[in-house]
């Protein structure tokens, strides 16, 4: 060689192996360069035995796969764009037309709406269940059904569910079993040992847009699973559709991994002292945190979740909402959302910013709830600010926007 260009892009150098550090490497590729015909012949992209193209993995997202699936209790997961992605791609890899899902009614938004577009228009039909009565799940599962959504906690409303009874039901009726598993994050439950027997869902859907990226700026998900057959079909879709995430995505979130839990306990703490602190205000009507007695599906929580510490105190996700009384407009509620200072108007939750986001409820459910008092939902998302600091912004807002006098 003897052109510079040609040198340079050819050039021979390799550096010397075994290279350490406390963060992974990061490798970007489309191309993937094979030392021979017979290994770009008999390479096969459905396992991680070797590579094929950037599409199907690289060694920055094998790594972060593996961990996921360590973090989820599962044994392998596939990486997606968003957490939508993550349930869009468990939808189309096991649902086809003349099949029907089961979501629960306080399942995310886009969940269904994903089920009342798209899959509707494959001829995949849907019926939504009430997520704290499990009869309910039980009466709605019929010969065409192929597919359970669970939710724990529900989205919004933060109800808890009877996970460890709908798995049950769905097992016995031999349907498959998905949770979105984002609030729990792998850290406030084992998804896949409910019971410490081995009882659990098949499938795990985790937005890691939240709390395993933690900086509000990377968009991923990850379906994780204990089942070789079930992953396959997962995997195949994935490679359909052409998913995948780039190396410096999974290389912000590999490097977020090491301290989630700390930050997973850092805003659950902040979560319950300011929503005990909430419950004390005369302009909430009630306050809605799975950790706080009274709380709807409290009961189930602290069955799953309540030892999942050694502080005995259990673990919960850093978001609760509140029902703001329904003597106060839907205007005097967005002039309090409006004047808080360190809370931010946005959605998605996990990062290091504290959020608030006001809902209209009633058009997000099928019926007004029983267990919810009438009024306007608010959801709080901690962030990792001071809980005084914080609490003194809920108090300003409340005194500027919800006079109580």
């Amino acid at each position: 060689m003897t052109d510079t260009q040609t040198r340079l892009i050819h050039h021979p150098y390799t550096p010397p192996a075994g290279f350490d550090a406390p963060q992974p490497g990061v490798f970007k590729a489309s191309t993937v360069i094979f030392p021979s015909v017979a290994a770009m012949r008999t390479r096969d992209w459905r396992y991680k035995n070797g590579y094929t193209y950037g599409l199907h993995g690289t060694p920055t997202t094998f790594t972060l796969e593996e961990r996921i699936a360590t973090l989820e209790g599962g044994l392998q997961a596939v990486l997606v764009p968003s957490g939508l992605a993550a349930i869009a791609n468990v939808a189309l890899a096991l649902l086809k037309s003349g099949d029907e899902l089961l979501i629960p009614d306080n399942a995310y938004g886009p969940n269904k709406a994903l089920a009342e577009g798209e899959l509707a228009a494959f001829g995949i039909t849907h019926q939504c269940y009430d997520a704290m009565d499990p009869a309910d799940l039980a009466a709605r599962i019929n010969a065409r059904t192929r597919l359970v959504w669970l939710e724990a906690a529900g989205s919004v409303t933060m109800e808890f569910p009877d996970l460890i009874e709908q798995v049950r039901i769905c097992r016995a009726r031999g349907v498959l079993s998905t949770l979105d598993n984002t609030w729990g994050a792998g850290l406030a439950f084992n998804p896949f040992d409910l019971d410490g027997q081995g009882l659990g869902v098949d499938l795990s859907a985790h937005a890691l847009t939240k709390y395993p990226s933690g900086g509000g700026d990377v968009l991923m998900g990850a379906v994780t699973t204990r089942d070789e057959a079930l992953h396959l079909k997962v995997k195949l879709t994935h490679m359909r559709l052409g998913l995948g995430v780039g190396g410096n995505d999974a290389e912000a979130v590999l490097r977020a991994l090491p301290s989630i839990a700390l930050r997973y306990r850092a805003a659950d703490q902040a979560g319950r002292a300011l929503a005990r602190w909430c419950a004390e205000q005369p302009a909430f009507a009630q306050v809605l945190h799975p950790a706080l007695p009274g709380a709807p599906g409290h009961a189930q929580w602290r069955q799953l979740c309540g030892a999942a510490d050694a502080r005995g105190q259990g673990a919960a996700a850093g978001l609760f909402s509140v029902i703001v009384d329904e003597r106060f407009s839907s205007a005097q509620v967005d002039a309090f959302c409006d004047a808080l200072r360190l809370f931010k108007l946005g959605y998605s939750w996990g990062g290091p910013v504290s959020l608030v986001v006001p809902y209209e409820l009633a058009s997000m459910r099928a019926g007004w709830p029983a267990h919810l008092r009438r009024g306007t939902v608010v959801r709080f998302s901690m962030g990792l600010e001071a809980v005084a600091d914080l609490q003194a912004d809920l108090a300003q807002a409340l005194a500027r926007a919800l006079p109580s006098g």
